[in-house]
């Protein structure tokens, strides 16, 4: 971890939780800039999401924060997007992801997600495109509204 920045990112994301009424997601997204992600529902419409890099020494760990807005919520899909910063050795900046999470089994806890993203910062541009998985955790045991 890089900056005090970045612990008060983390701070503000995990008090967010702690007062969050919902559900807290778990996910796993696979691309060249692996991540996993923990999210909880803010309301009806918006999600913040805490990212942290894999596969990297943990001194050098990617640190990622967004905060979505679900354009389409149905029982078995959510498209999303929104903005976020990005702190990184590799790319820091700024991130706009978009992306689709498909919940298709009759339980909705378990499911699967692709997302793009543009990430700008450090006089460049990237796209990262990645796909994972998802498993909700709900405070209450019952199927989406």
């Amino acid at each position: 971890m890089k900056t005090p920045l970045t612990f008060l990112l983390i701070f503000f994301f995990f008090l967010t939780i702690h007062h969050s009424k919902a559900q807290v997601t778990l996910s796993y997204h696979l691309s060249d800039l692996s991540f996993v992600g923990v999210n909880t529902m803010v309301g009806k419409r918006f999600m913040p999401e805490l990212r942290l890099g894999v596969n990297q020494d943990v001194e050098d760990v990617d640190v990622e924060l967004n905060v979505f807005y679900l354009f389409k919520r149905r029982p078995s899909l959510q498209w999303y997007g929104g903005a976020g910063i990005r702190r990184s050795d590799i790319f820091e900046g700024l991130a706009f992801p978009t992306g689709l999470n498909i919940y298709p089994f009759e339980r909705k806890n378990f499911g699967f997600q692709m997302e793009v993203a543009g990430l700008y910062g450090s006089g460049r541009a990237r796209l990262r495109g990645s796909v994972g998985i998802r498993y909700r955790f709900d405070k209450k045991d019952k199927k989406r509204e």
